[in-house]
């Protein structure tokens, strides 16, 4: 990814800063989640989404087992990147415990910053702190052409 690219990302998930969390939400200003914010990402840079996602609940990668946000990344994102690899306007996905499925999601927006929804508040910036650096799951690189 150039990293003129990569500004775009970071500059398009910034915009979302202080939307509100609504979950299954994609609405910038209005409300979102975590998945909400890459999907609207997403919009800004390709235009429409390839697939919505089903309904889900607020744990529902813990419920089902299934590791839904690593498949569905995999099918837009490609193959994952290793953790030295990843550079701002990556797309990072969290688990809560390794035996877990990912369950968050946020974009790398420096490389000690992530912007992510937090539930219960608001799209906001993070510090990539270690208990954070703890639960990546998955790096992905947003693609330059889909």
């Amino acid at each position: 990814m150039t990293s003129a690219f990569a500004d775009r990302i970071v500059e398009a998930a910034r915009r979302w800063i202080a939307t509100p969390y609504r979950h299954q939400a994609s609405l910038k200003g209005v409300g979102c989640d975590c998945l909400g914010l890459v999907r609207g990402v997403w919009r800004e840079i390709y235009g429409a989404e390839p697939e919505l996602p089903p309904a889900y609940q607020p744990d529902w990668a813990e419920r089902s087992g299934d590791d839904r946000l690593r498949d569905a990344a995999r099918r837009y994102f490609g193959a994952e990147i290793a953790g030295a690899e990843m550079r701002p306007g990556d797309l990072m996905l969290f688990c809560w415990r390794p035996d877990l499925p990912a369950k968050h999601v946020g974009i790398l927006s420096a490389s000690d910053r992530f912007i992510h929804a937090y539930e219960q508040a608001t799209v906001i910036e993070s510090a990539l702190v270690p208990s954070w650096r703890r639960r990546i799951a998955g790096i992905f690189r947003f693609p330059e052409k889909v």
